[in-house]
């Protein structure tokens, strides 16, 4: 809980994700509920739970794998917990309350809970603006650059190796 408490601040763009506290328990926690998360949201867009499974497994996998080279090529893949604990942290509080809006969406289809949506999955992308702006010390337009890369090396990299495979 404690740990918790000091990751919270990033949510709000307080805290600097290379000064928190490095713990690979919180990472392993925070890596199965984004797993469960994404999961249930995939389920519910899609009708095989098999192919959810697989392209979440993907998404994770591709999200790992783009933070160890971020930090790699940074020179600070020391911080490697940290971050990738920072990003699946951020990415669970906003998923938390994300949840109730898109069953909200689905069920009353509200123009209201589509701005809701948007403006969540905004807070998100600004969030990972965020990080690695603080962990690779970028300016503003390059750290949109690489948040967009991640995004989409992240998730239209999973879709499109679930494709293929």
């Amino acid at each position: 809980m404690d740990t918790l408490k000091k990751y919270l601040p990033l949510c709000w763009f307080i805290a600097n994700p290379l000064e928190l506290v490095r713990s690979v328990d919180f990472l392993k926690q925070n890596v199965i509920v984004y797993f469960l998360v994404e999961f249930f949201v995939q389920a519910n867009m899609t009708d095989d739970p098999l192919e959810s499974l697989f392209e979440v497994g993907l998404e994770t996998l591709l999200t790992c794998l783009f933070i160890a080279a971020m930090l790699y090529f940074n020179k600070t893949l020391y911080a490697y917990v940290q971050v990738l604990s920072a990003f699946l942290f951020c990415s669970n509080a906003v998923s938390f309350i994300i949840i109730p809006v898109l069953v909200w969406l689905t069920i009353s289809e509200n123009t209201l809970s589509y701005y809701l949506v948007g403006l969540l999955l905004l807070w998100d992308y600004a969030l990972v603006t965020y990080i690695i702006k603080r962990v690779m010390e970028l300016n503003i337009f390059a750290s949109i650059a690489v948040s967009l890369f991640y995004t989409a090396f992240t998730y239209a990299g999973a879709i499109g190796l679930g494709q293929l495979m």
